[in-house]
């Protein structure tokens, strides 16, 4: 088998990306990894600038991921390598681990003839397709009524304002003009980004409640998340964890709370597509509603969120990463009155034209 990475600056035309953790984002420096074995191809990507999210640098991760490719026996097949991966990889960052581990269910889906979602448990169906919200990133009012306006025109019925970056009377203000703007025609919810103390949170949370909000995520920090059981006993709106939803820890955590705060998924927090189903299993069995989701991320990191919504079924999907991109490298994805859909075919059901990218680095055995 051969692997091959391949780097790319992805950028949106129209988009500015700005949350209270992030800052303003330029671009999504993203790393992919291509898998030739004989006819067969996989294709894996994660963004590795998102050291707001994980502390760990874009160049740390690009060496992360070379290091494991170069200690993998890439002569074993795919299955054998994926069914190993856990063990092989404990020392690894969960970015470098989502990579390999999309690139193989990927290919593996693609030697069988069947999609990545089918091979994580969904059962058969030609197109693959899930619901999805869209983000309204912090932009001036004007600015993003109209970013809201175009989504609801789009199909779009759930939409997540990014709160924490100004005072709160500003994201009272901005709330109160989407629900006059849009009524009960949209889905509203939001996310602070751990961005409250924990001290106003109780009282953020309860002024909220006018808004008929469907959840808060990350009202305070992840050091603060020992509050999280009096928040949830205390807050009229459900409230959901991200940043507090990183680990296996974490997952205990909120199976502990016994469904009274909802969990948000991410390949790049868990380290690709098994170990994420395998916690959609955990809160499924437990009755823990959970949200699929993602950083903003292209269409190959996109498709596998996509594929692992479909199998797993969440009470919601964020699958927003790759609407608008002007320069994807990856095609075949499409978004359509709410939905996300990826073509009928095997694996992820996309295209990669690495000719867009940047070579990195070649490995084979």
């Amino acid at each position: 088998m051969k692997a091959t990475l391949y780097r790319a600056d992805l950028r949106y035309p129209h988009l500015q990306l700005y949350t209270a953790s992030s800052g303003r984002v330029p671009g999504l420096d993203t790393l992919y990894l291509l898998l030739e074995d004989k006819n067969f191809n996989g294709l894996g990507e994660v963004r590795i600038n998102m050291a707001y999210l994980n502390g760990y640098s874009a160049e740390l991760v690009l060496s992360d991921a070379i290091r494991a490719l170069q200690q993998l026996d890439l002569s074993q097949p795919a299955s054998t390598i994926l069914l190993n991966l856990p063990q092989r990889l404990t020392d690894f960052l969960a970015p470098t681990r989502m990579l390999l581990d999309i690139a193989l269910h990927d290919l593996i889906a693609r030697q069988e003839g069947i999609s990545v979602a089918q091979l994580a448990g969904a059962d058969n169906s030609e197109t693959v397709s899930y619901h999805t919200n869209q983000t309204l990133f912090w932009t001036p009012m004007a600015q993003m009524l109209q970013q809201a306006t175009a989504y609801v025109d789009r199909g779009f019925t759930q939409l997540k304002l990014r709160v924490g970056v100004a005072s709160f009377e500003e994201d009272e203000a901005r709330l109160s003009a989407l629900r006059r703007r849009f009524g009960h025609e949209i889905s509203l919810s939001a996310d602070a980004n751990g961005q409250w103390q924990p001290e106003a949170a109780r009282s953020h949370l309860i002024s909220l409640a006018k808004f008929e909000m469907s959840y808060l995520e990350q009202p305070v920090s992840d050091a603060n998340a020992h509050y999280y059981p009096a928040l949830a006993e205390a807050s009229p709106v459900p409230l959901m964890l991200d940043e507090s939803m990183s680990s296996e820890a974490d997952l205990e955590r909120i199976l502990r709370l016994n469904g009274k705060i909802m969990a948000h998924l991410k390949l790049v927090k868990m380290g690709g597509i098994a170990p994420t189903m395998a916690a959609a299993r955990r809160l499924t069995a437990a009755g823990v509603p959970f949200m699929i989701g993602q950083m903003n991320e292209g269409g190959a990191a996109t498709a596998a969120a996509l594929h692992v919504a479909r199998a797993c079924q969440p009470a919601y999907a964020e699958l927003y990463g790759a609407d608008g991109l002007g320069n994807d490298p990856v095609h075949g994805l499409s978004y359509h009155q709410g939905l996300l859909s990826s073509p009928p075919g095997a694996g992820l059901g996309i295209h990669f034209t690495p000719s867009r990218t940047e070579f990195i680095q070649e490995f084979e055995q």
